[in-house]
């Protein structure tokens, strides 16, 4: 009889699964297989068969999840997978493919240690640390999967650290064109609610490059296959097999324990309770082994030997012969240096028999036996450390272990896992002795620092929490005061809440004249948030008392950003060319400082975009993301610059290029305003590509999310109601779009003019169509709508100094210029005009589409149906050339209506139904103007006394205009005409 079966039993379909996952990855498809399942289903017995079968082109880079409690060590299996590629390739080779993520990576694994070099380099800043080594790892993988495939492990996913868990979160948005397979387990019953893994999960059902998969129970049939192949010397009976699959329920781990007990023999002891059963092996080991398991449980479910020999109180030969029983038993496995116990389960029913004094004596052990490894090594054991004193109960050393694997965990760029310390030692602040003294720092500091790991971990709410409740505790001439309330100002700007302004400025009271780095980060935190509520006149003055200051404490980074967000605001507020200058100088001052430089390009993108520099918009977008790329953050701060060449991309026209790098930077998850930004920008595309139905749902499912967001920012304000007025056109709510158009009216400071111009073209439309639709509207709000005009012209003349002010004013006056007996929009030397300014270098294409369509519908309104013909043929030939499907679409129903020939190079078929509507709509040259709106009011049924009414004639004098129709056309019924109508309407 053996331990476990020789062959696995019932899973061949899992495993077959796995393995044309993997044959998909070699073909440069990264993936990733999600394996769940009760305790003892045999997660484990598949990953073993899986890897165990792996071809000699195959990397396996493994590591297994620690359980130490609530808050275990940062990295712990990641940094097991990653020194197995070490080891294979060598240090060198691994820091050469890391590139600028090196110190970051260093700072992980600090054993990798080569030069002096990586001793002197400092560790990225806090904003940039994860990134980078996030990336870092993401850039290794698909380095070496390029010169063989990687299946990447992970198991026991219930006990994942916090940041391991950041890190596979990012890995599965962020790896690429790589070759790697990750295969992640966990135990089911033990992700419940409320537990991290449990929301990575339902991500992970939204990614399609991922597959969960939920291992079942055996059948009775497998269950007695099993049983078989584990007793070799007889045959258990019928009866014996189905009290075995009554009793173990399917679970292959349990089947192998009912086994071994008795080898399934009819009058066999069958235990009551599943603790009996997992404890059946244990209890017939003597006393020596029994105590050994007792030990090893403590430690984990597995311990390495030279650890194990250092916390054992016995001799050598009694370890080893402890520890022989316990392999031939069953109980434990040996693997490479390590003992570990055959299944968690085990262990976790030997660790709850431990009474509780030997379990605070065994914890005490390992914390002295983990202290002197660390004395002696470059590992970083303190969460160990921490860990084990705590289960001693001795916080007066676990507090001190506990600070130093915050500080640990802060240095490998674990701030998930830096902020859980921190609060335990928040926890523990008032039961040891001179707490500020073993912490090197005050209750207050430590409250701040933890909430800045939270904040740097995204954990935005929290540290918002954290930081309310220290300045609860802080008195007002405390130092740590100003510093908090800032740090409170940052998180609520971080979640997307207002009150940021009067923290900054309370901050900067408290802390006085005196030059210093928090005085000056605080003024340009002020700056920052003036400017992106609108208060441009107020950014400037505050960003540049924030230069003097960086100035005076020689700061290049301060000084550049105070100057950056100085620029921004004079370029808003009308200083367009002097704004652009001093733009350039923040880059000079940036120059060496990978942050700030990011900094100056997502905002000189976003400014060259707004004045109608697309291609430079670009330009510079890219020449930022190639410097990310240099830094180590391509796929992390490079996303936000990604983002900023969306809006320019959209504007030259090139729709598809936009939209992959729109799908690229949601994928990879980044800080809510971008997400919003992001968000509209696809919203808009979907609009204007032709699709206004799904643009109309993906707003209303996306516009709760950017609401917050909404609160605080001008310029989301001022682009999602950009979106949502033309969303509102499209459909034809005309309420709806008067709730965003009337907005930039009623805004506290003046909008910012690149973002408030386009509604103010939605304005004339909607005036426009208001007067054209009046049943569409509330009188109320048509009045309303009416009144309007004066202001929007009031707004539009305000924004003479922005470049593309001339731009938006031709579109405007086009939507509203025309005859009062034609209505507006029919104005065609003001179209003409539009379609002049369109052609221009920094107009987006899609107005040239957008103006030739509305001069077409205003030559068709005139009667001069061959110009018209003319006009809407170039509308056509341009959307469709350029991608604008919404004006394309329309160009189609308007030449359909009105029965005008289009040349869409379809088909010989579709040239000829053309070149048959020009010979069906060519009688109709000769009707007047009065003429064809008599006969589109024919198509819709009305009589000639109904058509009177509507067009304020007598209903004789209607009777002669459809004469007059008749004979033009040649109609011989009211029918037919209405028949000819119908292509005109």
């Amino acid at each position: 009889m053996t331990t476990s079966a020789p062959a696995m039993i019932g899973r061949d379909a899992d495993l077959a699964r796995l393995e044309a996952r993997l044959d998909e990855v070699r073909a440069g498809a990264p993936f990733t297989v999600i394996i769940g399942g009760e305790a003892g289903i045999g997660k484990t017995r598949l990953l073993r068969e899986f890897t165990a079968g792996l071809a000699p082109d195959i990397r396996l880079l493994a590591g297994q999840c620690v359980d130490l409690g609530s808050v275990a060590a940062p990295y712990a299996p990641v940094k097991t997978a990653l020194r197995t590629l070490v080891s294979e390739v060598g240090a060198e080779r691994v820091l050469e493919a890391v590139g600028p993520g090196r110190a970051a990576f260093v700072a992980l694994l600090p054993e990798l240690v080569t030069s002096d070099a990586d001793t002197a380099t400092a560790p990225p800043p806090a904003g940039a640390a994860a990134s980078q080594l996030h990336e870092a790892i993401a850039v290794l993988l698909e380095t070496f999967s390029r010169e063989r495939p990687i299946v990447f492990v992970i198991e026991d996913l219930h006990w994942i650290d916090a940041a391991s868990l950041a890190l596979l979160r990012f890995l599965m948005r962020a790896l690429g064109s790589s070759r790697v397979l990750t295969v992640l387990s966990y135990r089911t019953e033990d992700v419940t609610r409320g537990h991290p893994v449990r929301a990575f999960l339902s991500e992970a059902e939204r990614d399609r490059w991922v597959e969960r998969r939920e291992l079942s129970r055996l059948t009775r049939a497998q269950v007695r296959k099993l049983a078989k192949s584990l007793i070799v010397d007889t045959t258990p009976s019928q009866t014996a097999l189905d009290t075995l699959f009554r009793r173990s329920d399917g679970v292959p781990f349990f089947v192998e324990e009912l086994v071994g007990i008795d080898g399934c023999r009819d009058e066999g002891f069958v235990p009551d309770t599943l603790r009996e059963l997992l404890l059946a092996r244990y209890e017939r080991l003597p006393e020596s082994a029994q105590e050994l398991l007792r030990l090893i449980s403590t430690g984990g479910v597995r311990v390495s030997h030279s650890l194990l020999s250092a916390v054992y109180a016995g001799t050598v030969d009694e370890l080893d012969a402890a520890a022989r029983q316990s392999v031939l038993a069953g109980v434990l496995t040996i693997e490479g240096d390590d003992y570990a116990f055959r299944h968690a389960l085990v262990r976790e029913a030997i660790l709850s028999d431990l009474l509780p004094g030997e379990r605070a004596r065994f914890h005490a052990r390992y914390a002295e036996a983990y202290e002197a490894m660390a004395a002696a090594g470059t590992r970083r054991l303190a969460a160990e450390i921490s860990f084990h004193w705590l289960g001693a109960h001795d916080a007066v050393r676990a507090f001190p272990a506990t600070m130093q694997a915050m500080r640990e965990a802060r240095d490998a760029a674990a701030y998930e896992t830096a902020a859980q310390l921190g609060e335990r030692a928040l926890g523990l602040w008032d039961v040891v002795p001179d707490p500020e003294q073993a912490a090197g720092m005050g209750k207050l500091e430590l409250m701040g620092r933890t909430a800045s790991h939270l904040r740097n971990a995204g954990e935005g709410e929290r540290s918002l929490a954290l930081v309310k409740a220290a300045l609860a505790e802080c008195p007002r001439d405390d130092p740590n005061y100003p510093r908090l309330l800032r740090d409170k100002a940052l998180n609520l700007a971080n979640v997307g809440r207002g009150g940021s302004i009067p923290l900054l400025e309370e901050a900067l009271e408290v802390l006085g004249d005196a030059p210093s780095e928090l005085r000056t980060t605080t003024y340009t935190g002020l700056a920052g948030r003036l400017m992106i509520e609108g208060r441009l006149d107020e950014a400037v003055e505050t960003a540049e008392r924030a230069l003097d200051m960086a100035l005076e404490i020689g700061s290049p980074r301060f000084a550049s950003i105070a100057t950056n967000i100085a620029a921004v605001s004079r370029a808003h507020r009308g200083e367009v060319e002097q704004g652009i200058e001093v733009l350039e100088r923040a880059r000079a001052l940036a120059e060496g400082d990978g942050g700030a430089l990011l900094r100056y390009w997502v905002n000189a993108s976003d400014l060259h975009f707004l004045v109608g520099n697309h291609r430079e918009a670009v330009r510079l977008a890219e020449e930022g993301l190639a410097a990310a790329r240099t830094q180590g953050v391509e796929r992390s701060s490079g996303v936000i610059l990604a983002s900023n060449a969306v809006d320019p991309l959209f504007a030259l026209g090139e729709w598809d290029r936009a939209q992959e790098l729109i799908d690229r930077a949601i994928a990879l998850d980044p800080p809510a305003p971008f997400t919003a930004y992001l968000q509209r920008a696809r919203i808009w595309s979907l609009l204007w590509r032709g699709d206004a139905a799904a643009a109309a749902d993906a707003l209303r499912a996306a516009r709760s999310f950017m609401a917050p967001i909404m609160e605080v920012e001008m310029q989301t304000r001022l682009g999602v109601a950009r979106v949502a007025a033309d969303i509102a056109l499209a459909n034809g709510d005309l309420v709806a779009a008067w709730r965003e158009v009337r907005g930039p009216l009623h805004e506290r400071f003046l909008p910012l003019p690149g973002y408030a111009l386009p509604i103010i073209w939605a304005g004339g439309r909607l005036i426009a169509d208001a007067h054209r639709h009046p049943d569409a509207v509330p009188a109320d709000t048509a009045a309303e709508i009416a009144a309007a005009e004066p202001a929007l012209r009031s707004l539009l003349a305000r924004f003479a100094f922005w470049p593309s002010q001339p731009l938006w004013g031709a579109f405007f006056e086009a939507e509203l210029a025309g005859a009062a007996s034609d209505g507006p929009g029919t104005d065609i030397a003001a179209w003409r005009d539009a379609v002049t300014v369109a052609a221009g270098p920094t107009a987006p294409v899609y107005l040239a589409a957008y103006a030739l369509l509305r001069q077409g519908e205003a030559e068709l309104a005139a009667g001069d149906r061959l110009a018209a013909r003319a006009t809407l043929q170039a509308a056509f030939d341009v959307s469709e050339s350029s991608g604008v499907g919404a004006v394309r679409d329309r160009v189609v129903r308007v030449c359909g209506a009105a029965g005008l020939g289009l040349d869409d190079g379809t088909s010989a078929d579709g040239r000829a139904a053309a070149a048959t509507a020009d010979a069906t709509t060519a009688a109709t040259a000769e009707l007047t103007a009065r003429e064809r709106q008599v006969l589109e009011l024919i198509a819709e049924g009305l009589s000639n006394r109904q058509i009177g009414e509507r067009l304020f004639i007598s209903g004789k004098t209607a009777s002669v205009h459809v004469s007059a129709i008749l004979r033009k056309l040649g109609a011989a019924t009211r029918t037919e005409a209405a028949y000819r109508a119908g292509a005109l309407s």
